[in-house]
This record gives C-alpha cells, structure tokens and sequence, in this order.
C-alpha cells in the first residue's frame, strides 16, 4: 500500500521504518526542516534534555551511542534520530518542510494538500504529528501595552535573548525549570511565575539512586493503580497499600531534604503519591541550586495578573521587572488538516482523543494515530505502535466489535480520568502506565517479550532492546503468509 504519514518525530520515523521493512510505500511529511519532532532544532531550547535516561529512551534496535551523557541533550537526540533515519534507508522518502494542510478521505483513500507541489492520494494515513505539537500561549491583560518579547518556551533558542533582561518564565513544568537554569545565568533577573507546584524527583535520589531504578521498573509502574490489577499487583493494592504508599512518599520525602524544599517554602501541597494526577517531572539540576543562591525567585500559586510597558503585575498584587516573558506552558494537541466530519468521529463531547490501544480512531476507516501515547517510554511505545498499525494493515489484528471497542475506549478515558484528575492531555498521556500500553499493543499480536524478560524489569529498569525480536517476529510472519498465498 501506499501510507502517508504525518510527523517526522521518534513516532513517525518508528512507523516507517517498520512499513518500509513490511514492503509498503511511505512518504513522510514534516513541516520543519529536519526529523526529530519535539527535538528538531526549531523547537530546540537551552537546557533541554531528555527527562528518562538514554538507556531506557531508546529504539529496541537502535539504542543511543555509549558517548551520550546519561540524560542527552536535545541536540544529541535530534542527531540520533538523523542517524536511524540514515540507518534504516527512511531519508528517501522524507518531504521535510512542507506542511499537510488539509487530509481528505475520498473512495480512493486520503488526498493531502501540502503547502508546496500538488496534492498527493494515498491508501492510508498515519498522523504521527506529535501531543506536544502547538505550544498552549496563555493571553494576558494589557499585552497590548508591553512593551518586551512574548515568546513560547519552543521558540526560545538561544540564551543570549535573555542577557541583561529581566525575565519571567512562567510554567513550573520540566521544560520550565530547563530553561530557566541558562536564563538565570545571563540575565539581570529570573522569576519563575508558577500557578502550581509540582513534584520533583531527583535524578538521583538521596544522590544515589538512579531515579529510574524506583520509577522506570515495572515495580514502580504498578505502584499506581490501573484499572485491571493482576497477579501482585493486586497484593500491592490490596494488603500492601501501606507500604506501597510508604514507598512512593519516600520519594517526596527525600525531595524536600535533598532540594531544600522546606527552606525555599517550595514544598508541593499533597503527597508524592498524587504525583500522577499533575505531571511527573525529573528536577533540572541547578534549578533549586539557582533558587538557593537567589539568581531564581519563584512566585508560587500566582499568575500573572496584568501587563504593562516593562512590568508585569500577579494576581498577588506582586510587580515585577519585566522585558521578556517565556511561557513554558504546555502544549495542545491538533489536528486542523483533517476535516470536520473526520474530527466529529475522533473526538468526544469534552475533546478527548478516542483511540482504541491509542492508535485506531473509532469509525474513520484507514486512519491510524502513533505517538499519542505519551510515556516515559516514548520511542518504545511508538515503535510498537509502529508494529501494531503494520500488522493491522495486513489483517493480522483481532479487534473487538465496534460497540465493544466503543466501550473499552470510554472506559479507558473514564479511568485516566479519575486516575490523573483529567490531567491526561485529551487522552494522549498514559504516564504511569507505559508497560501496560506495549502489554496490551503486542498481546493483540501474540508478539509479546517473554514472561521472564518481562519478570526481571520489575526489579530492573526497562530495557528496549528486549524487545528486539518483536518487529522481526512480525515480518517474518507477513513473509510467510506471502509465502503460502503465492504457493497457493
């Protein structure tokens, strides 16, 4: 067949490679000028770094390089991305900066409009385009009035905008306190506008422990409630409640020691336990060290309220100094080039994605979704995401009926929900839950890693190669099938 696919991030190289392999024909669109997605070098900001460490964010079959520093830089991810592209034959048919602007179902498939040359038909459609692909900018009273730069977190490239400024940085979120650090160093002051705290682990607890020793395990993915409890997660939710909690609020604990949380009045309100229902984030190391020596001030349970020509008033009557604002805050999901029948299908009443296994999209035929399921697991998830929708391609995927598909999809949203107080970006996040998701995706297929593989990355951190065999384990079966169609 012929797929189009959307985005030239981690999920959209993932899915070529493995249709490519598959013996389809793939052209990928992106409208920045490079792969990498999020890591391209026109959303690159300083600081940025992977928030899992590079062992665990990796491709099963193409891991970083050994040189990487444990958590890369933005920089080092977009070079290895260029160099899976390279690898695995994906550069010829990549169409860098151009932009799909509108993707319309016909009889014969999907018709892309694309921002340059004309309108290409494909069989089938891949978005790949990324839950972080619009940054979210806040609008403020009297930005009209101000007279400094507004610029979004993505957009912030290079810390030498910020030398002799006084600057704001509002976000509290990883990509917040990042690019803060080298702000801080160069200009006149740094304060961070945060309307709430969050939690942060270190990334190394107590100064020792890898963070993703505790986080990064299949233990520490079940000591968050999912919705269907097996084996010892059900003792760990069940008689084990107390220390399962004890565990995870030795965390929160060991943050308000190791950062001085207390001191700084920086301590989040509830427990480290509730961590899920904000958003889990890896502490950026300076960060609290900058706030210690006074180069950061953070500016905690307030907004900015108002702005004037060089400064900016909070909701707590605060004004502050201010010719640059960077707003770290967050991102939304969007899909304008799919039309509005297409979009009426994909979303519910409150906007939510509706994905089965978060890739197929309920009653819109040749559709698939990759990457809208964001994890700490990010390229492992897509890849298998990647597999799935190859398989599915090829008939090979037992689906429930559609009322049934319907069900576990709502269920699914009502879940995360309740688990994450709604905090799951439209249905695309399912932090905690990244295992479950690569379970479920590759049961489907009967494809899943072994159940001692799977057994050792509950005391140990997740290694993607383990599921290396997975992608070959797949092919192996389409060419077999084809084996026995010609014969026949």
């Amino acid at each position: 067949m012929r797929v189009g696919i959307i985005g030239a991030g981690v999920a959209g190289l993932a899915t070529a490679k493995t249709l490519l392999q598959a013996g389809h024909e793939v052209v990928v669109f992106d409208s920045a000028p490079d792969v990498g997605g999020v890591w391209s070098r026109t959303r690159r900001y300083p600081g940025l770094t992977t928030q899992s460490a590079k062992a665990t964010y990796g491709l099963s079959d193409y891991p970083m390089p050994k040189e990487f520093p444990e958590w890369p830089t933005g920089e080092q991810v977009q070079s290895w991305l260029e160099s899976y592209a390279h690898e695995f034959k994906i550069e010829p048919h990549l169409r860098l900066g151009v932009r799909v602007t509108r993707a319309v179902r016909s009889s014969a498939g999907w018709t892309l409009g694309l921002s340059s040359g004309p309108d290409e038909t494909f069989d089938k459609l891949v978005v790949a385009n990324g839950v972080f692909c619009e940054p979210n900018m806040p609008v403020f009273e009297g930005q009209e009035e101000f007279q400094g730069e507004i610029l979004a977190g993505t957009e912030m490239h290079d810390a030498s905008l910020a030398r002799g400024k006084h600057v704001l940085v509002v976000g509290y979120g990883k990509s917040a306190c990042d690019v803060t650090v080298p702000l801080s160093e160069v200009a006149a002051s740094t304060d961070v506008i945060a309307r709430q705290l969050l939690w942060k682990v270190p990334r190394k607890i107590a100064g020792v422990v890898n963070f993703k020793m505790l986080l990064l395990t299949r233990m520490g993915e079940a000591l968050f409630r999912y919705h269907r409890l097996r084996g010892f997660e059900k003792f760990l939710h069940g008689p084990a409640t107390p220390m399962r909690r004890g565990m995870l609020n030795s965390v929160g604990s060991v943050s308000v020691r190791q950062f001085k949380l207390k001191q700084l009045g920086l301590v989040p309100a509830g427990t480290m336990e509730g961590i899920v229902k904000g958003a889990i984030g890896l502490a950026t190391e300076g960060f609290f060290e900058g706030v210690e020596a006074g180069k950061i001030r953070v500016h905690r349970d307030t907004t900015i309220g108002r702005l004037r020509a060089g400064e900016a008033e909070l909701s707590d009557g605060t004004v502050l100094p201010a010719d640059l604002i960077v707003c770290a805050t967050g991102f939304r999901q969007g899909v304008p080039f799919l039309d509005s029948s297409v979009q009426e299908a994909i979303f519910d009443e409150r906007g939510n994605f509706q994905l089965y296994r978060q890739i197929l999209p309920l009653g819109v035929d040749g559709l698939y979704f990759n990457g809208y399921n964001s994890s700490f697991f990010s390229p492992l998830n897509a890849e298998m995401a990647a597999v799935w929708i190859t398989a599915h391609l090829a008939g090979l995927v037992p689906l429930p009926a559609p009322e049934e598909m319907r069900r576990r999809v709502e269920a699914q949203l009502a879940f995360m929900d309740e688990a994450t107080d709604r905090h799951h970006s439209r249905g695309t996040k399912i932090i905690p839950f990244s295992l479950k998701n690569a379970d479920e995706v590759l049961d489907d297929l009967g494809l899943n890693i072994g159940r001692g593989v799977r057994a050792s990355h509950w005391i140990n951190p997740v290694d993607p190669s383990a599921y290396r065999g997975v992608t070959p384990a797949l092919i192996a079966r389409l060419r077999a099938r084809e084996s026995v169609l010609s014969d026949a």
